[in-house]
């Protein structure tokens, strides 16, 4: 019987499915978001939130835990030298699950597994973005006026 046994198997041995999650948890961190099944993101939320904890404490332990659960050094690096800071007065709800759709392929239902706050960074740097091109045609117009008068 499976009394309280709350992980989802994912249609994969042990070993395939520890590997997934894995994968899954080092691709969150470096990129900040994955998309992925909504199984699969279910599954990898709680370990993204238990990394990131770790981070938050950042002493030789953690480190050394986050770094035989994580797959690269650089997701380790920007883990504690990024992530860490940056949720340490939040106690939880790191991240956020957003429905997608469903995949053409094969119909699965698609999510957006991301870490909170990234999604105003990458707006702030867009708008940043139109501002500077608006100036720049603004600018180019005020040129093509003046040497045309």
């Amino acid at each position: 019987m499976r009394h309280k046994v709350g992980t989802s198997k994912l249609k994969r041995d042990v070993g395939a499915r520890n590997s997934l999650l894995k994968n899954l948890v080092t691709s969150v961190i470096i990129t900040d978001y994955i998309v992925t099944t909504i199984p699969k993101a279910k599954a990898a939320q709680p370990l993204v939130e238990k990394m990131i904890t770790l981070a938050k404490r950042d002493t030789l332990h953690t480190r050394r835990q986050a770094a035989g659960f994580l797959e690269t050094p650089a997701s380790v690096k920007k883990l504690f030298d990024t992530l860490g800071p940056k949720f340490s007065q939040r106690n939880g709800g790191y991240t956020r699950i957003t429905r997608l759709g469903f995949r053409k392929g094969d119909g699965a239902e698609l999510c957006k597994l991301e870490l909170v706050g990234t999604e105003l960074v990458k707006r702030a740097a867009e708008r940043a973005k139109r501002r500077e091109e608006r100036l720049k045609s603004q600018q180019e117009g005020a040129e093509n006026e003046t040497s045309e008068s």
